[in-house]
């Protein structure tokens, strides 16, 4: 009697992608440029012993699979790897280029990742691709399947820590309601590779582990830059500069399956790309939004890594904000901060003006300017409606909501508020009812808020870090000091007067002590939500049910303040544990993201703490400090001490955590 099909094997397959576009067939080994093609048959390399780490419902839904069919598939754990190849996909690695730190790096493309294929789901098309893929199908591949034409140097390899951090981040800034790819499996394996994650020239052999990503496409603004024309700065090249031909097949492609509104809408081509290209403008304008007014810091937003749909992609050193700083930067790597919490808009606009310029005659430059020109003030404007509702600004939009935003981060950069947790106290703020119960709530909630600030020594540490970055900045100030002239001229600059800023910042700080600090703090607050609840009273003045308006305020800002985010710690916590074996804890974690709005049983549940024990080596962390500290939380009173809650500000060792 037959053995009938898996649903893993039923999964129905149409790979569009490589019937409509040119695909490079040569399975030769070894990284090698490839030209007119924008993908390449690859062959993934299986892991030794698969095993399955976590799976994502939510994500494994939307291929019309379930938990339970993958843990009981004989070969899951090898289909969701690429170890086995699931019939009907056809594995292939997609060429793109892109500007790296604002150079152009040349031909990139999937080093590490492996198109399994487009799997038809029968699911009714939207345009949005964070509920359902808008041509019904959705593209999956395999992240650390193994070597590649595009590798380069690189063995093809994911290992457990960072895929641990891609797959959580997935899955979190989805239940966020922030547009993403997904991942819908996490599998580890008996095979290692070398990795120097602390870059000391002491290499470790760490495990291969391959995350499953989900999306309608995985094509980025990079995908058009493989006709990229030879460039000035550094002489480099797209492998298929002169194939006009190609690129226009690609942007066909891409609007007639992904914007196919725009494609039926519009019969002139012109018009119909610069349509296309303005419908991308304004998925990135709110997409980035999204990110500040969660914190989010993505790390590294080269061109390669900006999706064509306005999904968040690809998971490297990103970062959620603890304490509100803008000059929040979460890559270890990037010294110069190009990748900074408050640059990110502004490094989008500059990416879209690359992605223009990478479709050449298929987008007019004066239409392409015409768009780019409208890029910051949709940004803003979605940003102040995020941050209103946040707020819970619901009922009225007034000309001061923009200061009262901006009075509110400059109160929380000043006093080191946690971010996630400040958003999420103010919404027991209460509409003013009498002038005692206006001090006493006020009272309250600042001991809260205040509760949530840095300490004077994280401040000061802070500063001191921040005023050694900026050394080349302060000798000029002190060449200038005996120059009058010279120092008032040098100080109107922008970055002489934030410098200077700092400065005075940490004199204030090296002259208080813990005490006082708080008593500034509390002043901050008490000054900010005395007028955060006047402009509350003006949402309830009018209304016929105050109480009800009030009600809704509140339901409303819980509904979009997370209790619970990503943050470092926690998946610091959960990477150190699996690579014990332990893998509850990722899974226990990926529960807690899923609802990121609920204050549940298991978002208290007690997280391991670095200093539990675990070898300090095993962190996803690039410092020196954070192993000092490590050493000195050995004991069991110490990791005690640690083990809070995932809603909780970081404790002190995390603040050293660096990714990179």
């Amino acid at each position: 009697m037959a053995q009938s099909l898996t649903p893993l094997q039923r999964l129905k397959f149409n790979n569009v992608a490589l019937k409509t576009l040119p695909l490079d067939s040569s399975l030769k080994p070894g990284s090698r440029t490839v030209t007119a093609a924008c993908f390449s048959r690859v062959e993934p390399q299986p892991l030794l012993k698969p095993t399955i780490v976590a799976l994502s419902e939510p994500a494994l839904a939307l291929l019309g699979l379930n938990a339970g069919d993958v843990l009981r598939d004989p070969h899951g754990a090898e289909y969701l790897s690429g170890s086995r190849v699931i019939p009907g996909s056809e594995p292939a690695a997609h060429c793109y280029c892109g500007h790296q730190f604002g150079q152009f790096a040349g031909q990139l493309g999937d080093g590490a990742v492996c198109y399994l294929g487009e799997v038809e789901t029968g699911a009714e098309q939207t345009s949005d691709p964070t509920s359902s893929s808008p041509c019904g199908r959705w593209e999956i591949q395999v992240k650390g399947a193994g070597r590649t034409p595009y590798s380069r140097q690189s063995d093809g390899r994911k290992v457990l820590r960072s895929s641990i951090r891609e797959f959580l981040c997935s899955e979190a800034m989805f239940a966020l309601g922030i547009p993403t790819t997904r991942a819908g499996s996490l599998v580890t394996s008996d095979l290692y590779v070398q990795r120097d994650m602390f870059c000391s020239g002491n290499p470790r052999p760490e495990r291969c582990s391959v995350v499953l990503r989900i999306a309608p496409t995985f094509i980025r603004f990079g995908s058009f830059e493989i006709f990229h024309p030879g460039d000035n700065f550094t002489g480099r090249q797209g492998p298929s500069v002169g194939r006009n031909d190609i690129r226009a097949q690609l942007l066909d492609y891409v609007i007639e399956t992904f914007y196919p509104e725009i494609r039926r809408r519009h019969l002139d081509r012109q018009v119909r790309n610069a349509t296309f290209f303005r419908e991308v403008t304004v998925r990135t304008a709110k997409l980035v939004a999204l990110w500040q007014s969660v914190g989010f810091c993505h790390g590294v937003l080269n061109t390669d890594n900006m999706s064509i749909l306005g999904l968040t992609i690809d998971y490297g050193p990103f970062g959620f904000m603890d304490r509100f700083d803008p000059e929040f930067v979460c890559n270890a790597s990037d010294k110069k901060g190009r990748y900074s919490y408050e640059a990110q808009p502004y490094v989008c606009r500059w990416n879209l003006a690359r992605l223009a310029e990478a479709l050449g005659t298929e987008l007019q430059p004066a239409r392409a300017q015409a768009i780019l020109d409208e890029f910051m003030s949709l940004y803003e404007g979605f940003y102040l409606s995020n941050m209103r509702k946040k707020l819970g600004l619901l009922r009225q939009r007034t000309p001061e909501d923009v200061e009262l935003v901006a009075d509110l981060l400059k109160t929380m950069h000043i006093t080191g508020a946690d971010f996630t947790n400040t958003f999420r106290l103010l919404s027991a703020v209460s509409c003013p009812v009498g002038e005692k119960a206006e001090r006493d709530s006020t009272d309250s909630i600042v001991e809260l808020i205040v509760e949530q600030c840095a300490s004077l020594e994280e401040l000061k540490h802070n500063a001191r870090k921040a005023r050694q970055e900026n050394c080349e900045l302060e000798m000029m100030l002190s060449m200038a000091e005996t120059n009058p002239g010279m120092f008032n001229m040098v100080a109107n600059q922008p970055e002489v007067a934030k410098q200077l800023e700092k400065i005075g910042r940490l004199k204030e700080l090296l002259m208080i002590n813990e005490t006082e600090l708080k008593i500034k703090q509390r002043d901050h607050w008490r000054r900010w939500v005395k007028h955060y609840r006047r402009r509350l009273a003006c949402e309830c003045d009018e209304a016929i049910d105050p109480v009800a308006v009030e009600k809704e305020r509140v339901q409303s800002m819980n509904a979009i303040n997370p209790v619970v985010v990503l943050r470092n710690y926690i998946a610091q916590n959960a990477i150190e544990a699996a690579e014990r074996g332990d893998f509850s804890e990722v899974q226990r974690v990926l529960k807690v993201l899923e609802n990121p709005y609920s204050v549940s049983p298991d978002l208290e549940s007690r997280a391991w703490s670095a200093g539990s024990g675990s070898d300090s080596e095993q962190a996803d962390v690039n410092s020196i400090e954070r192993q000092e500290v490590n050493k000195n939380t050995q004991s069991k009173a110490a990791a005690d001490t640690y083990r809070l809650p995932y809603n909780s500000k970081p404790p002190a060792w995390a603040r050293m955590i660096c990714v990179t």
